[in-house]
């Protein structure tokens, strides 16, 4: 969660942040370094195949999300894994770019 913790807290505030993610879970949507802008968001709004900043039992991710059902959503990566339900209190914001 460290890459993470100063977006997190900036969502919070309500601003936008910036985050350069390592891995390749995510290749194709978002590629290992890429620049990803994140944004606060309205969770009620979120819809599969929006990229979020999320906490999954207890891992921060930044990662698709894949269903939604009753305000809970359905998270995982771009290759096929899934890492499991949250609650709109889980998403911290949405990614809005992603810059190579």
């Amino acid at each position: 969660m460290n890459w993470a913790k100063f977006a997190i807290e900036k969502l919070q505030r309500g601003e936008t942040a910036k985050v350069r993610p390592r891995g390749h879970s995510m290749r194709g949507k978002v590629n290992d370094g890429d620049l990803v802008t994140l944004e606060p968001c309205d969770p009620a709004t979120l819809k599969p195949g929006d990229i979020v900043l999320v906490k999954v039992k207890g891992n921060v991710y930044l990662h698709l999300i894949k269903a939604v059902n009753d305000g809970r959503f359905l998270i995982g990566n771009n290759r096929g894994g899934i890492n499991g339900w949250v609650g709109a209190n889980g998403i911290y914001g949405i990614a809005t770019e992603v810059e190579p």
